[in-house]
């Protein structure tokens, strides 16, 4: 049980730095476009990058969970992921958090524990 916890920690927060640097590349982005300046500027966005290096990270971790854990208990391990995104949003993007999220987040946590237990 141990094992998974500490590889869904991991893997939940791979994908929540996925998740910010996407943010991170998409505002040094234009408008969407069709054009070959658009897909040149992305494929050379190193946020862009690193979000596919963490994606992919994240994706083999949970293939590897997936493979040795039951679903119905690694499943719920992945939402920690709104965890570390919405702790990432607050310290790397100055938002600010409505007391209602927080609220979402304490549930998310007590039902990782019922999972857990």
């Amino acid at each position: 049980m141990w094992q998974l916890i500490g590889l869904s920690i991991i893997q939940s927060i791979m994908l929540s730095f996925g998740q910010l640097t996407l943010k991170l590349a998409l505002e040094k982005m234009p408008a969407f476009s069709w054009t070959t300046h658009f897909w040149g500027d992305l494929l050379t966005n190193w946020w862009f990058m690193l979000c596919g290096i963490l994606f992919g990270g994240a994706s083999i971790l949970w293939m590897y969970i997936l493979k040795h854990f039951p679903l119905n208990m690694a499943y719920p391990m992945a939402s920690m992921s709104y965890v570390f995104a919405l702790l990432f949003a607050i310290i790397f993007l100055h938002e600010t958090v409505a007391w209602n999220r927080w609220l979402g987040v304490a549930f998310i946590m007590i039902g990782c524990v019922f999972v857990a237990k």
